[in-house]
């Protein structure tokens, strides 16, 4: 059910797997996805045994991720499904959702200040800076040393662009610069993201796997239209 799940304090996180769900092929089974061919009913049913796992009882937030950087902020009743690609709160008792197939998602904390995030970076979300706008809407929360988890995605080895794209976006992050293992422009997102998030100041851990590479996690790269979704979540216990 897991690629990667770990405690700090009273804050709890996870990046999914594939396994351990109801799907069929070709999705089997762990699919996490908002929509695609996948059986709605499998979909819900695999929601409902993460959270069953991961966080009995709490309240789920989560996004119509849309490659951008807004920063949607959880109160006590988490709000209705909204459009943003990250997500904060202090409360404790919310459970943080973020959904990739390829893309960075990264999982923040600050244990002592009580204040969680979840945030998707795409190659648009990463040039927009959606990692450190929600790393400063943790500092206006009172998040102070903030912890960062970087999950599965995929590698710059495997992330062929073409050339005009690369150069766009390595011009707004450098460190995203990267060439696949046959020889072409890449782009290294997870490097970016660890970049956008060393220069704030953050402790990161690295939690990732290439999902192109590993079978055991879904791939749009990979797989197209046939790739389900991961998701990566984070809580403060109550």
């Amino acid at each position: 059910m897991y690629s990667f799940r770990a405690s700090l304090g009273p804050v709890d996180l996870a990046f999914t797997d594939r396994s351990g769900g109801v799907s069929a092929d070709p999705f089997d089974s762990l699919n996490l996805a908002l929509a695609g061919d996948d059986d709605p009913q499998a979909r819900a049913e695999n929601l409902r045994r993460v959270l069953e796992d991961f966080a009995p009882g709490d309240r789920l937030a989560e996004l119509r991720q849309v490659h951008g950087r807004e920063v949607v902020a959880v109160g006590a009743t988490p709000p209705q499904r909204t459009d943003g690609d990250a997500l904060v709160t202090d409360r404790a008792g919310v459970v943080l959702l973020v959904r990739v197939a390829d893309c960075v998602p990264v999982l923040l904390a600050d244990p002592d200040a009580g204040v969680v995030a979840a945030a998707h970076a795409g190659r648009a979300g990463v040039a927009a800076g959606v990692v450190p706008a929600t790393v400063r809407a943790m500092r206006e929360r009172g998040a102070r040393a903030v912890t960062a988890w970087i999950g599965p995605h995929v590698c710059g080895s495997c992330y062929e662009v073409p050339t005009e794209l690369a150069a766009e976006i390595v011009a707004l992050e450098p460190a995203a610069a990267a060439t696949t293992s046959w020889g072409t422009p890449a782009l290294d997102l997870g490097a970016g993201v660890r970049a956008q998030l060393e220069r704030d100041g953050v402790t990161v851990v690295d939690a990732a796997r290439c999902t192109r590479e590993s079978p055991d996690l879904y791939s749009h790269r990979r797989d197209g239209a046939r790739a389900g979704r991961l998701a990566a979540l984070i809580r403060r216990r109550a």
